[in-house]
């Protein structure tokens, strides 16, 4: 299957400075297995939130580091050389140019921070 088919990505964005974002409405509201809304910009990044469950494709990004926050769930991050777990209000960034692929043994929300000019599905 092709990896671009298997998530939804939505990188319009979504809000603009001054507006409220309802993080729980917006989490309630999505029910595909892997998606992916581009919230806002902040400065030269694009703060996304996901709600996933199972597994993204190994990728990297060789220009961006990309931040992730878990606000519900347990979100699994495999490196190369070893796994890291976050629990809600956990946080970790993964360096450019790291290989790593993110998983979900169950549904997950998080926010995603990373520089606009990113490509979400790698390089």
């Amino acid at each position: 299957m092709n990896n671009n088919n298997k998530y939804s990505i939505d990188l319009e964005v979504k809000y603009k400075p001054l507006e409220i974002i309802d993080i729980p409405q917006l989490i309630k509201k999505c029910t595909k297995k892997w998606q992916n809304i581009s919230l806002c910009n902040v400065n030269d990044s694009v703060i996304r939130l996901a709600v996933i469950e199972g597994e993204f494709h190994w990728h990297n990004h060789k220009k961006e580091d990309e931040f992730f926050f878990v606000i519900e769930g347990l979100l699994l991050i495999d490196l190369e050389e070893k796994t890291i777990e976050l629990k809600p209000r956990q946080g970790f960034t993964v360096p450019k140019g790291v290989m790593h692929r993110t998983r979900a043994p169950t549904r997950t929300s998080l926010l995603v921070i990373e520089k606009n000019t990113i490509n979400p599905t790698g390089d």
